[in-house]
């Protein structure tokens, strides 16, 4: 299965970035119908076709998953899209 693993500095506060990233889970969720909970500072996020997950550091968020095969021609067009939303929230 193709994999996505992307890094990307901050300069936010710990709970802010969290919270950057709650929000941007609950857009996933309405457009996309994906599921997430917190488990620890891992949002995990799942739908049929892809999981994985968003990890809030200090300094750094991290974002893996695992597209299904339905998903994997799509897997440039999904990392483009993460990094255009990481770009757009964490600068």
């Amino acid at each position: 299965m193709p994999s996505i693993d992307i890094r990307r500095p901050h300069t936010l506060p710990l709970a802010e970035a969290r919270e950057v990233v709650e929000k941007v889970a609950e857009r996933m969720r309405d457009k996309f119908g994906m599921q997430s909970r917190w488990e620890g500072d891992t949002l995990a996020f799942s739908r049929s076709g892809v999981k994985g997950g968003i990890t809030v550091l200090p300094g750094e968020i991290h974002v893996s998953a695992e597209l299904g095969l339905m998903l994997a021609p799509l897997k440039t067009m999904v990392e483009q899209e993460i990094r255009r939303k990481l770009d757009e929230h964490f600068g």
